[in-house]
């Protein structure tokens, strides 16, 4: 079993669209409103120049997908640039940021199927919390059933993404159209309002930032990509543009709609939307929504364990992640993340879990920046099929610096510190990591008997791992 080259150009574009139009659009606006001081101009411009900013890095991070064509690009580009430790630091955070991400995805999930029976107050947070799980432990067993069977939901999503988006984009443009009072009277005051700080538009950014999460797929994926020297940057400059129009038009039927107060008071925007426009039909558009949100939970899901399973391939996670089941699964990998990611939905709240995914994500696209930097300079004629321009590669090291720094130096918090100290706690792990590796035989014994409870065998390709490049799991069939 070997991943083969079977996504081209076009299915490329599908994968991009609908792991980038996930949960964000519908949870994002609250945040950015709110740090934008309820500020409505300034708000959409920060929707827009999120775009901006996620075509600049992801136009970066393509240069390693293509430079080196396999699975787990970014993890091994960092491993041959910057060495293995900080390719294990890189692995802590995403140990952290992946089930932060589905842990968000659970609570919007939830939130968007209960909100409809509560219509006159916020559902209760332990019903929301008791679904978030339900449907988190169903996604992981349906992950366990194999790559085929989470693909089903591709094919479909794709077409109520588009579904729901279109409907609250062209129902915005219609009622601005129309001209009626209560829809425009907003956006005909929307410089008056108080313009917010520095760090308030960092953190504005941060929330922005996550509804263009995902962006980063094609480069996980790039062993899988037809051509990706040239497909990976076709789809990024297709797809992105598209998105971006589609999320300001969201933004702008949102705003047309519903007030501010009204928006950054709910963690269900869309379904508050659907009651203002049709109230009756509010069930269909929170259906609609959380079956969009569910397949791109299922590739998160799935581009995690890969990663956890490559890294066991490499030596830096233990063997038992590398196993597979009956339909060639990482079942020990997807348990492990779908037991973090429920840690996550117990103890905290959304918008924080979105700003500490948002740092935790830009300190590693900065590293991946200077890692970038430092192979040009060591290695500048290495085959690069596509190579970015510098300037792009130094402003996204700037807008990593930005949102890192900005937020900690202007309202300094102890959350910031915590977060560090959890990243930078990679390292000491990582000397652990080294030190017990050299007696890993004491760790057979459960190894052993984790193999025989999940039912799991090591797979044939076990030694070559990625830096070969030449074995992998199984095809992918979009």
């Amino acid at each position: 079993m070997q991943l083969l080259r079977a996504i081209g150009f076009f299915h490329g574009n599908i994968l991009l669209f609908c792991v980038t139009t996930g949960a964000g659009i519908f949870v994002s606006p609250k945040g950015v409103l709110k740090y934008s001081s309820l500020n409505i101009a300034v708000s959409l411009s920060i929707w827009a120049a999120c775009a901006v900013l996620t075509m600049i890095t992801a136009l970066s991070l393509a240069e390693m997908g293509t430079t080196f064509p396999r699975s787990g690009a970014p993890y091994y580009f960092l491993k041959r640039s910057l060495g293995s430790s900080v390719a294990f630091l890189s692995l802590w955070i995403k140990l952290f940021t992946y089930p932060l991400g589905i842990a968000t995805q659970s609570l919007i999930i939830s939130t968007y199927l209960i909100q409809p029976f509560y219509t006159r107050c916020p559902a209760p947070e332990l019903l929301k919390k008791c679904l978030a799980l339900a449907t988190l432990w169903s996604l992981g067993l349906l992950n366990a059933q194999g790559v085929l069977t989470v693909a089903w939901f591709q094919t479909i999503s794709i077409l109520v993404k588009m579904a729901v988006l279109c409907f609250i984009s062209l129902t915005g443009i219609v009622l601005i159209g129309i001209g009626k009072k209560e829809n425009v009277a907003r956006f005909e005051k929307a410089f008056d309002a108080e313009l917010p700080g520095v760090s308030q538009i960092a953190e504005a950014f941060l929330q922005g930032l996550f509804a263009y999460s995902g962006t980063s797929v094609l480069i996980n994926i790039a062993g899988e990509i037809k051509n990706p020297g040239e497909n990976i940057p076709k789809s990024l400059i297709t797809v992105l543009p598209t998105v971006a129009v589609i999320y300001v038009l969201v933004n702008i039927s949102y705003l047309a709609v519903l007030t501010p107060q009204e928006i950054i008071s709910t963690d269900a925007v869309a379904v508050t939307w659907m009651d203002k426009v049709i109230p009756s039909m509010q069930w269909v558009i929170s259906f609609g929504i959380s079956t969009s949100i569910v397949s791109n939970m299922c590739c998160t899901i799935l581009s995690a364990s890969r990663l956890f399973y490559t890294a066991s391939q490499e030596g830096q996670l233990p063997l038992i992640f590398s196993m597979l089941n009956n339909y060639f699964s990482p079942t020990v990998a997807i348990t492990q993340i779908i037991i973090l990611a429920s840690f996550l939905i117990i103890s905290s709240d959304l918008i924080n879990l979105i700003k500490y995914s948002g740092l935790a994500t830009w300190v590693l696209r900065g590293l991946y920046m200077i890692g970038l930097l430092k192979l040009r300079y060591e290695e500048p004629n290495l085959p690069r099929p596509y190579k970015v321009h510098l300037p792009f590669v130094l402003g996204s090291i700037a807008i990593s610096l930005f949102l890192i720094l900005t937020p900690m130096i202007q309202s300094p918090k102890v959350e910031y510190i915590y977060g560090f100290i959890f990243i930078f706690s990679g390292l000491l792990c990582y000397w652990l990591h080294v030190h017990i590796n050299q007696h890993y035989v004491c760790f057979d014994k459960v190894t052993c008997y984790l193999q025989l409870l999940f039912n799991v065998s090591p797979p044939e390709d076990q030694d070559d791992g990625i830096s070969t490049g030449e074995k992998h799991l199984e095809e992918i069939v979009l």
